[in-house]
């Protein structure tokens, strides 16, 4: 069942329940009406009939993917991608989705703005989350965020793509070494670092900031 409608029908018993043992609750005016707390977003757009967020989040990456739309209307449902996934629950439905790997293959885009929102949207996804940091892994997104922080020609690509090695290394041990081992080995650590240690990994994400400032545009 839609997690939306799921949260419906709760919130429809429990009010349901909540008027069966006041008789007096629909008809008395003084008395107090079940309230709407609890019933969350996606259950209203149930209720009201609109699209859900994973809805939303496949409609977005259609338009990304679209061959026919232009690139300021991708880049709208870039922007609105970005924002759907800024909560946990929906940066996890990136998976079941099917959104991971059409994510991906917009780092190599032609177009540097797309290879940028690319980056934004995975390093929005990944933060704090680790199931949406073993996503990232998985589908093979670290090589390529490493040279497009390294080497794109664009500086803003650059600074997304070191925003999204940054959200994903942090407190993800598995992820922290791939990006160490794609490093030049100037830039590769001489140990292994401790993902959960913040200063060590500011310390390497600095350190790429530092060399990704240099081919600044």
């Amino acid at each position: 069942m839609d997690p939306g409608m799921n949260q419906l029908l709760k919130w429809s018993i429990e009010n349901s329940d909540a008027t069966r043992n006041d008789p007096t609750a629909l008809t008395d005016p003084k008395a107090e009406r079940p309230s709407g707390q609890g019933l969350n977003a996606e259950a209203i757009k149930a209720l009201m009939g609109g699209p859900s967020d994973a809805e939303l989040m496949k409609q977005s990456m259609a338009a990304i993917e679209s061959p026919d739309l232009p690139l300021d209307q991708k880049l709208v449902a870039f922007d609105n991608l970005e924002q759907l996934i800024e909560t946990v629950d929906n940066a996890n439905n990136m998976q079941p989705l099917g959104l991971w790997t059409p994510l991906k293959d917009q780092l190599t885009s032609d177009q540097a703005d797309m290879r940028r929102m690319a980056a934004w949207c995975m390093g929005t996804a990944v933060q704090n989350n680790q199931q949406s940091q073993e996503r990232l892994l998985v589908v093979g997104a670290i090589p390529i965020l490493v040279k497009l922080a390294l080497q794109d020609s664009d500086s803003q690509v650059r600074r997304k793509a070191v925003y999204a090695i940054s959200s994903e290394v942090r407190n993800y041990s598995p992820a922290l070494n791939v990006v160490a081992q794609e490093l030049p080995e100037d830039l590769r650590p001489s140990r292994s670092l401790d993902a959960g240690d913040m200063e060590e990994v500011d310390t390497l994400i600095d350190a790429i900031k530092e060399a990704s400032s240099k081919n600044m545009s």
